[in-house]
């Protein structure tokens, strides 16, 4: 009974009934080994031109690799587990990240910017032009999800885990940039040149902003809420009947090895949207990417030379040129060591040779989502998470279009599994 109680406490990382404290403390050897790296990098980094914000941004991305990878933080996932088994719990952890975000933010534009006004927008915070064009940015993103299982930012944290589909998402990511580099000028004629920024604080000031966006969100969540289906058995055992000390080293090897609540995730993901604003641009985890094809695509001849408009706009837009040495990049390549830290501690990278099927998802869903965050100028990160937390109403639109995707992509699966059971 005793062993069976210590393995409840390890949870779902653990690798068996024979897992000893011996085998817990090997698992922790390549993650600390990951940590050192990241010791090191930091030092090197604190060395380079602009070296404290890359180093804080590098420790962001850990913290925020980490936090996704233990809390198992995903928008398709979240709203899978809704759709299926009317589970709330990872959309209110999405409720409980942005309405950090956007307290957050409130706090620190109203300091930088006393008193919004029409015509002026704070500089570098993520407010997009809303149009047609945004709205299917936003449809074909969550399109991406269906088809490839994940976000951009989970496909990233999912490279920690050894997914068959992740590394081919992200390749077809870039080819989706490049189809938006060719598309974008097209549909910023038509649409986006004449599209207003909507920033609601210049409306109806920082106090009416909040209000209503705090207002959307409670009704959100007491929605989720009041229709939420048979309670979920929770992750975390009691282990409340057992000695202090086992219950404290169950603690522990809980936060190391077992999956961390909803809430968590939530939490720490809206605490980082609004520390990196304040050290340096908002959150955003596509501008590498995007900025990397732009400068190979760039090279060869396969992108115009010139895309009207967009190195005007702020949030994930990429960059005319590649650059390793950007906060940005800092923040993606922590995000990446912090979820293989936190993978191999828990014991959860488990790699699997791809079949067809991985490939073939990965490469069409990751071009949907390129195309939706090269056009979007973001993803769940930059767009919906930044966006919303600035108050700006390109993330509100952004974030509705994805998730009506995504909810539709479900329901059409549902359907097509339904069918083909009778």
């Amino acid at each position: 009974m005793a062993s069976a109680a210590a393995l409840a406490a390890v949870g779902p990382g653990a690798a068996g009934s024979a897992d000893s404290a011996t085998g817990r403390a090997a698992r922790l050897v390549p993650a600390l080994a990951v940590l050192v790296l990241l010791v090191a990098a930091a030092g090197w980094l604190q060395r380079q031109p602009g070296g404290p914000a890359l180093v804080f941004a590098l420790c962001a991305g850990t913290v925020l690799g980490v936090a996704l990878q233990r809390s198992r933080f995903c928008f398709y996932c979240h709203a899978r587990d809704w759709a299926e088994r009317r589970d709330p719990r990872g959309l209110l952890a999405i409720l409980l990240a942005i309405t950090v975000g956007i307290v957050g933010y409130t706090v620190v534009l109203g300091g930088w910017m006393p008193v919004p006004s029409a015509g002026r927008l704070p500089p570098d915070i993520h407010i997009g032009p809303v149009s047609w064009v945004l709205v299917a940015a936003g449809l074909a993103f969550g399109a991406g999800m269906v088809v490839s299982g994940s976000c951009i930012s989970a496909h990233w944290y999912r490279l920690a885990e050894g997914s068959a589909a992740s590394p081919f998402a992200l390749v077809g990511a870039a080819a989706g940039f490049g189809l938006g580099f060719l598309t974008w000028n097209p549909l910023y004629s038509l649409a986006v040149a004449d599209a207003p920024v909507v920033w609601l604080p210049a409306h109806l000031g920082y106090g009416g902003a909040l209000a209503l966006q705090l207002a959307v969100l409670a009704a959100l969540a007491a929605w989720l809420w009041t229709r939420q289906g048979p309670a979920a058995p929770s992750a975390e055992p009691s282990a409340s009947a057992a000695p202090v000390d086992r219950r404290l080293s169950a603690v522990l090897a809980r936060a190391v090895t077992g999956r961390w609540p909803y809430w968590t995730g939530g939490l720490l993901v809206g605490l980082v949207v609004v520390a990196t604003v304040l050290r340096m641009r908002p959150l955003g985890v596509t501008t590498t990417l995007g900025s990397t094809t732009r400068a190979v695509l760039s090279a060869e001849g396969w992108v115009p030379p010139r895309l009207e408009g967009l190195d005007g706009f702020a949030g994930c837009a990429t960059l005319p040129g590649a650059a390793w040495l950007t906060p940005h990049a800092a923040l993606l390549a922590g995000l990446v060591a912090g979820a293989f830290a936190a993978s191999f501690a828990a014991a959860q990278f488990r790699p699997r040779r791809p079949t067809g099927r991985d490939v073939g998802r990965g490469l069409v869903g990751g071009v949907l989502l390129g195309w939706g965050a090269m056009t979007g100028l973001g993803c769940t990160v930059g767009t919906l998470l930044s966006g919303t937390a600035a108050g700006a109403l390109s993330g509100w639109v952004f974030g509705a279009a994805l998730f009506a995707a995504v909810f539709g992509g479900l329901a059409l699966q549902a359907a097509v599994r339904r069918r083909a059971a009778g």
